[in-house]
């Protein structure tokens, strides 16, 4: 988490979602639950510029990304999006599936955990949105699609055939994108698409109390180990314990460090301070 701040100053207004921060628990609220909250243009840019401008506050250590009303995220609008592409050339087209991308690549590289708090459907790039999250805490109500083959497009749409493999198995994950079927919470569970199964409605409540929990933790231990899960997915066996290796030499410079020794010696609880 980056001191050095531009001049441009925090965005105190987002037209197409809720944000809300409470003591390092940043709330992102897709908030279109008329329409699911579907996803139109302005929604994908709202979601890389707000959480570009997170990952650059040191204030900010764990972020829950939450839909309004009855479902998490159905997808992209079917008309705002979906009929607007087809009138579209080919380089406008690169454009907006780039920042879809950009969405993605943004929560999987920001300096610290990402839940996603799942109730009924999330679809299409609702899907890969929990998908990118590094905790899926979702209700009995929760069910994925991975809908793109059904509309006519690749199933490996926003890094969905990259992340997929690597959270459920690469045999799970040619039969969701694929078919596009839909996976309910009880097969979400078990084949790891999701890190907790709640009781009906209280997926919310559960992602809070996990997200309170990791803001009151060594944040920057958790930034570091998010960010070796990502970086070491490509790599060999050396190169990974050499990163592993010179990361530890870091933290063990840390202040986190020596205050865990100092309290396991006064019999206290660390006062973690993510330095």
């Amino acid at each position: 988490m980056s001191p050095f701040l531009s001049s441009a100053p925090r965005t105190e207004k987002w037209h197409h979602l809720r944000l809300t921060l409470d003591d390092g628990v940043a709330t992102v609220t897709l908030a279109r639950p008329e329409k699911l909250n579907a996803l139109t243009f302005g929604a994908y840019a709202d979601l890389r510029d707000l959480l570009a401008e997170l990952a650059r506050e040191r204030s900010v250590r764990v972020l829950v990304l939450a839909g309004e009303g009855r479902g998490f995220c159905s997808g992209g609008d079917v008309d705002d999006i979906i009929g607007a592409t087809l009138g579209m050339d080919t380089a406008q087209l690169l454009d907006f599936n780039r920042m879809t991308g950009q969405v993605v690549r943004a929560l999987r590289e920001c300096p610290f955990p990402v839940i996603a708090a799942l109730h009924g459907v999330a679809a299409g790039a609702g899907a890969v949105l929990a998908l990118a999250a590094d905790f899926r805490i979702a209700d009995p109500t929760a069910r994925f699609a991975f809908l793109f083959t059904r509309v006519g497009l690749s199933g490996g749409d926003m890094g969905a055939a990259y992340l997929l493999p690597r959270v459920v198995g690469l045999g799970h994950a040619t039969r969701l994108l694929m078919l596009g079927e839909p996976v309910r919470a009880p097969e979400a569970e078990r084949i790891g698409l999701i890190s907790e199964l709640t009781e009906e409605g209280e997926a919310g409540t559960r992602a809070a109390a996990l997200a309170r929990r990791l803001a009151e933790g060594p944040a920057l231990a958790y930034a570091q180990t998010k960010a070796l899960l990502t970086a070491e997915l490509d790599m060999p066996l050396a190169a990974a314990v050499e990163m592993d290796a010179a990361t530890q030499a870091l933290l063990m410079n840390g202040e986190d460090y020596a205050e865990f020794h100092a309290a396991f010696t006064e019999k206290r609880p660390p006062k973690w301070q993510g330095r």
